[in-house]
Order: C-alpha cells, then sequence, then structure tokens
C-alpha cells in the first residue's frame, strides 16, 4: 500500500448508533457505472479520454488500483455490493433477467441489504438508476429497505432513448410503471440532483446508490457528445469515439450530482464511493489497460476495476493503494463507519481502517469469484476464480481445465503454471471446491 500524503484520521469513533445524532452520520453515496473498463478513466492517463469529474472524486480521497468486482457480470455484483456476502451465497451466480429461460439468479429470501440495516439508523434510502436483482415482490427495491426508486428493473436496455427491453418497459418510480422521455443517463443524473435536493432540509442523512446504465451497450451516447470527441480527438476510430462519447457524457453527469450535493451543502458530510460493476467489453471498444481479458471473463481485464471512496476531513486526499479489496467489502465499511451492530453473516471486510490509515489488512484473504450463464459458451453452467496472495487460479470457461497464474510475476496472466507449481495448483483446486460446495447449498432459481 502506498500513501501519497499523510492521511487526516476520524474525528470520531462510533460505537452504537445512538451515540451520533443524525447531523453527524455522513451522507452516503454509491456511484455504480455499468461495464467501465480499468482503464477507462483520465485518471491513469488514459489517451482519447477525458473524465474530470471522475478524477475529482479520487483526487479528493482514496484510489484502488486492486478493486475486484464479485462477478465480471452485473447482478452478481450488485448482490455482492448491497448485501456483504458472496452472490452465490445468496441466490444470485448469474444474472437477472426477464426471459426466464435465460435467468440464473433468484436472491434468497431474508437476506438484507444496506439500507435496511441503514433505516435502522434514521437514514433516507433511495436507489436511481439500475437494479437487475428481481422483476417482482419480495426482490423489489422498496422490497429490501428503499425508500424511494427511480429507476430500471431488469439487466440492460436495448436503446438508451425508448429505455426498453426486448420490447418491454421495466422504468419505475416506486413500483408504478413510467415512460420518461430522453436519453437514460440524463434521466438517471436529474433524478439523483432532485433527490439530493429534496434531502436539503431534512434533518436524516440520506443514503442514495446511484446506479448507471452506462457505458453498457448499446453504445448510444448523444450526438453532441460524440461530436465533440470526434472534433477533439484525432485519429480515434469510430466505435472507441463512441464509448468515449458515452463515457464522458455520463462523467458529466457524475459532475452535476457532485454538484448537488455541493449546493445543498452535503458534500462535505458525504462518503462518495464511486465503481464499476464488472471489467469493461472489449468488443466495445473499452480499454482495460494491460489486463488481459474482457468482461464477461474471469481474466483481470474481467474483473478489476476503477474505484474511488472520497470522505472530506476523514479520507485523506490523494492517497491510493494496491491492497486487494471487492465489492462486497463496501456493505462492511458503511455498517463500519456508521457503527450499526451487524448480527448476519458478511462475507466482506471493512476498508475504514484502511481509508483512515489504521492500519493494513496483513492477513492474507482469499477471494473467490463466480458467473453462472446460459448459451452456447456457457451451456448453464459455472465459470470460477479464486485469488490467494500473489496466486490465481482461473476457469475462464466450463469446457477448460483450471489455469494459475502468479499476478507478482505475471500480472497480464501471460504464462499458464498449472503443470508447473503443481502442488500449489492441487492445493487452490482443494479451497476452490470447498467454497463451491458452499455455494451449491443456495437454490438459484424461484
Amino acid at each position: 500500500m502506498k500513501f501519497t500524503l499523510p492521511t487526516i484520521f476520524l474525528l470520531f469513533s462510533l460505537t452504537m448508533v445512538g451515540q451520533v445524532k443524525n447531523s453527524s452520520k455522513p451522507n452516503i453515496l454509491v456511484i455504480l457505472v455499468d461495464d467501465l473498463g480499468y482503464h477507462d478513466v483520465s485518471y491513469y492517463g488514459t489517451k482519447y479520454l477525458q473524465t474530470p469529474n471522475i478524477d475529482a472524486i479520487c483526487s479528493s480521497g482514496m484510489r484502488f488500483d486492486h478493486f475486484y468486482s464479485n462477478a465480471p457480470v452485473c447482478s452478481p455484483t450488485r448482490a455482492s455490493l448491497l448485501s456483504g456476502r458472496y452472490p452465490e451465497q445468496i441466490g444470485v451466480p448469474g444474472l437477472v433477467r426477464s426471459t426466464p429461460s435465460d435467468n440464473f439468479a433468484f436472491l434468497k429470501k431474508g437476506v438484507l441489504f444496506i439500507p435496511q440495516y441503514l433505516k435502522g439508523a434514521n437514514y433516507n434510502t433511495a436507489i436511481i438508476g439500475k437494479w437487475n436483482l428481481g422483476l417482482k415482490s419480495p426482490n423489489l427495491p422498496n422490497d429490501k429497505g428503499f425508500d424511494y426508486f427511480h429507476g430500471f428493473l431488469d439487466d440492460m436496455m436495448n436503446d438508451y432513448y425508448t429505455h426498453l427491453r426486448n420490447g418491454n418497459n421495466f422504468m419505475r418510480e416506486n413500483k408504478k410503471v413510467i415512460d420518461p422521455v430522453g436519453h437514460a443517463t440524463d434521466l438517471f443524473t436529474q433524478w439523483a440532483v432532485d433527490y439530493i435536493s429534496a434531502q436539503k432540509n431534512t434533518p436524516n442523512p440520506f443514503f442514495l446508490y446511484l446506479a448507471y446504465n452506462a457505458p453498457h451497450s448499446p453504445v448510444q451516447p448523444p450526438a453532441e457528445w460524440l461530436a465533440k470527441v470526434k472534433a477533439r480527438e484525432n485519429g480515434i476510430s469510430d466505435s472507441r469515439a463512441n464509448l468515449v462519447a458515452l463515457i464522458e457524457h455520463l462523467d458529466d453527469g457524475i459532475g452535476k450530482v457532485i454538484q448537488s450535493l455541493k449546493n445543498s451543502g452535503k458534500f462535505e458530510n458525504t462518503l462518495i464511493v464511486f465503481m464499476s460493476d464488472n471489467g469493461g467489453l472489449i468488443s466495445n471498444g473499452s480499454n482495460n489497460g494491460d489486463l488481459r481479458g474482457t468482461k464477461t471473463g474471469m481474466y483481470e481485464g474481467g474483473i478489476r476495476i476503477p474505484a474511488c471512496i472520497s470522505w472530506p476531513k476523514h479520507v485523506a486526499p490523494n492517497t491510493s493503494t494496491n491492497e486487494r479489496v471487492i465489492s462486497m467489502d463496501i456493505f462492511p465499511t458503511i455498517v463500519d463507519i456508521i457503527g450499526i451492530k451487524n448480527n448476519s453473516t458478511i462475507d466482506g471486510v471493512s476498508l475504514l481502517p484502511l481509508l483512515t490509515a489504521k492500519s493494513v489488512n496483513n492477513k492474507p484473504r482469499n477471494l473467490f469469484f463466480t458467473m453462472r450463464d446460459g448459451g452456447i459458451k456457457m451451456g448453464g453452467q459455472t465459470t470460477q476464480a479464486l485469488i490467494s496472495g500473489d496466486w490465481k487460479i482461473l476457469q475462464n470457461s466450463p469446457f477448460q481445465p483450471y489455469e494459475l497464474y502468479n499476478l507478482k510475476s505475471d500480472p497480464s496472466e501471460q504464462h499458464n503454471l498449472a503443470d508447473i507449481e503443481v502442488k500449489k495448483y492441487q492445493e487452490l483446486i482443494k479451497e476452490m471446491v470447498q467454497h463451491i460446495k458452499e455455494g451449491g447449498k443456495v437454490p438459484w432459481q424461484e
């Protein structure tokens, strides 16, 4: 781990909710974007791309250079983010889809999400944007602790302007079907701004989960944003220009949301988490840096994501870390910050000591990754990965053997050591099997 400035320590410690007045508890804004590549942010010096507002979140807090999504696709990562659990252990090893034959997840009954905890701490809770964890009760946002939902239920939109998925409308305000006009990114931005503005004079803190569809396919930026990129970037390909325009349009929306925090006087007391739900899709023109692989795959390019956490006066600005962390760590981090006693099973670990430089996780932990899907590529089966220290085993197809890599000496995963480091290979396979058995206890169909 490295720090570029001395860290500012927490000004207070929470041991139970009642010890801190509502005005002292931080507001929480979690911004989750969809399919953003590891290097599709300009703070890494990526060419042909400008993301000043995302960069500003990172420069005002801590940048995570080894942040992992719990899976290389949407639903499992979202389930882990909100529950602190491995996705297959709560019934979400694959995608929630509106087509029953292509659905590979159903939330386990009784699993608690972040907003359900925060309600006990007097938080107002809202989700703006993409849900993708259930299409009917009891797995709708309002069933899982969110006071307010304004967004999209399904896995993706076939068009950013019509907002339809296979001809069906999944746009909702709470449980009411709505048919708004405009680009989905603009809608979600405006709804988030409206929500934050409405919180200005409320005594309770808020938790806002802002889940954009962008830059998920279809790569459909507003025409004026595409024209701007093409005029500025000589030599950029059409496919890359479209994706850059969609990302820069997204970044502009994020900037408006952050400005609304400042306008409402809430910024200085707001914890901001920014992250992607999985790696970028290379076929769409995504940039995963030097990492091998793409979305849906178990190589680093499918599961390593851009991520930052900002919290004025608590997390020192311009800091960064190489500590390996994962989406499910956000839940226990928030619970730890608020000081809520958690009595349920949690697989993630709190990042609060890391954020405040009080300690580093010196005890290595295993990180497991799972994805189940249909079609010819997967056939309803799963792919797996396990990171243990510097070692990683993965199965990028259910029809291929596990591969073994040393991420320290071979970060781009070019040299499969399965036939050389046989003892390590066998050791990690055994650990993977035990983890798979635990997930196998949980049904993933209704």
